[in-house]
This record gives C-alpha cells, structure tokens and sequence, in this order.
C-alpha cells in the first residue's frame, strides 16, 4: 500500500534551520505532485508549498516564501522541506502529501491530495 512517512522535525530556536524529509514507498514518485502542509494546535491543516513531479515548478504560502524550499530526489522517492529562519509562528505538525501529476486543481485544496503521511512535529522556541 502507499505510504508517506515524514521525519526531520524536532526542537530548534527562532532563526534556525530545520530539513524535512518524506519518503513514499509503494508508489512511483514521478507520477505524483507533492504538496507540504501544516497544522498548528487549533487550527486548520494550511498549504505550507508544493512541487510538481518533475521538480520544475514550485509554489509557496506567502507565510513562508523566501524562507522555506521544497525539492525532490525521484530515484531516491524523497522529496524534502529545508526551512530556514524559522519563527514560532512555524510550529506545528508537518506533512507530505502527494496527487497525481495530472491534477490540476489549486494546489492549496488539500482535498485535491490523495495520500497522506502522518506527520512530523516542528517546534520552534524563542
């Protein structure tokens, strides 16, 4: 079956760096789009960025362009979130999801992804 298994998160201090990593097993990454989302204590699960199945294009929330970058390693089945210059505002839990390259609907619908993975916690401290 397709899974999505997060990892990278943990503690870090404002102005710090963290990389995340999503491995997907039981599909072909290629085929797929790979969106970033997050979801704070009370909130709803929000866009974080998405990269297309090639790598070619990007798209970012305002909250985090220029900060945050997301790519991909497709022989590797990995795709990666390197977040730099964090704030608190950044903690949450983090996930990698994934829709057929073929989608194209808004990537910011996070009902437009078909597989999810279960999250990695990041938690930034003053």
């Amino acid at each position: 079956q397709v899974q999505l298994v997060e990892s990278g998160g943990g503690l870090v201090q404002a102005g710090g760096s963290l990389r995340l990593s999503c491995v997907a097993s039981g599909l072909t990454l290629r085929s797929y789009g790979m969106g970033w989302f997050r979801q704070a204590p009370g909130k709803e699960r929000e866009f974080v960025g998405y990269i297309s199945w090639s790598g070619g294009n990007t798209d970012y929330a305002d909250s985090v362009k220029g900060r945050f970058t997301i790519s991909r390693d497709n022989a590797k089945n990995t795709v990666y979130l390197q977040m730099n210059s964090l704030k608190t505002e950044d903690t949450a839990v983090y996930y990698c999801a994934a829709r057929s390259k073929w989608n194209s609907v808004t990537t910011y619908l996070k009902e437009s992804y078909d597989y999810w993975g279960q999250g990695t916690q990041v938690t930034v401290s003053l």
